[in-house]
């Protein structure tokens, strides 16, 4: 097998999704020993002082990316959003008389929200089940506790293709935020956060571990009622080495990291370029005289899944066959909205947008 671009398909997948050719091709390279260590990566010991320049490589990246203040740090944590849907209403809601709000934008926002009552009071802030979750709400909109435990949003939807442009105003309420799909897509203002999680094999690396960026005062609300893994504080004292981390997958973060930095030029610049591949599959489909319907509301459309559909589901998989037998795969929407979805995160290169946008026209010509 060779790992040349021209052996490779174009990638849409929604997740685990395709990363960046030099981190695959670092990954190669170090695969069988790492340099000055004579040891892959899967062999060595967390404990070792080689994987944690590795884990410390890792962090340091993720603060300069998001230009990270002191006010907060970064966490390796496993068992993706599910375990993250439990610890966060079990460490933030220290009494069961305490609120958490929840915005429901889609599937995932959901999922989040039914954790809650095991813990304390729910509070669904906003419901976009009426629209179909095609669009985020007004900051009006939003009925908040005043003194909520925290509120909890989702900020892109990969489902249903709906992202959030900017955060609402919680107050003091400490925002909590799964970026899983959007994570180092875009600038950050970290400060504005109580706390952001994200499954890193969207848009951060590969599956197994989760990147947390949580506020330290938050911390202060673990105690000792909490089982000790379940325990955010735990994992801070113990620098995400509680128990034995998911090594090979901080390894992969923290090269996407330096990819990131080094190749792409920051977040500022990859901002552009996500928007700029974003803008031309949005252009196909909104100039193909109604042959493509986007699913999202034009103001909320995600830069990082592009949701849309034909005119009936035989056209669809037509589409997706076709699609695949010319190099462009794993374009199916969710089996619960169903449609096409083409995610197209900072791994994906202008070469593969433009060849689905090419492709979209050619098959919009012949099946119109």
């Amino acid at each position: 097998m060779t790992t040349t671009l021209t052996s490779r398909v174009f990638n849409f997948s929604a997740g685990p999704a395709m990363l960046p050719l030099p981190v695959l091709q670092q990954v190669q390279d170090e695969m069988l020993s790492l340099p000055g260590v004579g040891a892959s990566v899967l062999e060595i010991s967390h404990r070792s002082k080689d994987f944690i320049a590795i884990l410390e490589d890792a962090k340091q990246r993720i603060k300069q990316l998001t230009e990270m203040p002191d006010t907060h740090e970064v966490l390796f944590l496993q068992g993706g959003s599910a375990l993250q849907n439990v610890m966060m209403p079990m460490n933030f809601l220290t009494e069961k008389s305490q609120t958490a709000d929840m915005i429901l934008t889609g599937s995932w926002s959901k999922k989040t929200a039914a954790e809650v009552f095991r813990f304390g009071k729910l509070n669904v802030a906003w419901d976009g089940k009426e629209t179909g979750y095609r669009r985020v709400p007004q900051q009006d909109e939003l009925k908040l506790t005043p003194d909520a435990a925290y509120c909890h949003l989702t900020s892109n939807e990969t489902i249903h293709g709906v992202q959030f442009r900017e955060l609402p105003d919680t107050g003091d309420v400490p925002l909590v935020v799964d970026k899983s799909s959007d994570m180092f897509s875009a600038p950050i203002d970290v400060s504005k956060y109580g706390l952001i999680y994200a499954c890193a094999q969207k848009n951060a690396g590969i599956a197994g571990v989760n990147v947390l960026i949580i506020q330290k005062d938050l911390l202060e609300r673990c105690d000792d009622r909490l089982p000790s893994y379940l325990d955010y504080s735990k994992h801070s004292e113990n620098d995400s080495m509680f128990n034995t981390p998911p090594t090979f997958a901080i390894y992969v973060t923290g090269l996407v990291c330096k990819w990131l930095q080094e190749e792409m030029g920051g977040l500022e610049k990859i901002r552009g370029f996500n928007e700029e591949k974003a803008r031309l599959v949005y252009d196909a489909i909104d100039n193909s005289q109604g042959f493509y319907k986007g699913h999202a509301a034009v103001a909320d459309r995600s830069t990082m899944n592009v949701v849309f559909m034909t005119a009936d589901d035989e056209t669809d998989a037509r589409f997706l066959k076709q699609a695949a037998e010319a190099g462009m795969t794993t374009l199916k929407g969710h089996r619960s909205l169903g449609g096409i979805r083409a995610s197209i995160y900072n791994a994906m290169p202008i070469q593969g947008v433009e060849s689905l946008v090419q492709f979209m026209s050619d098959f919009a010509e012949k099946n119109g």
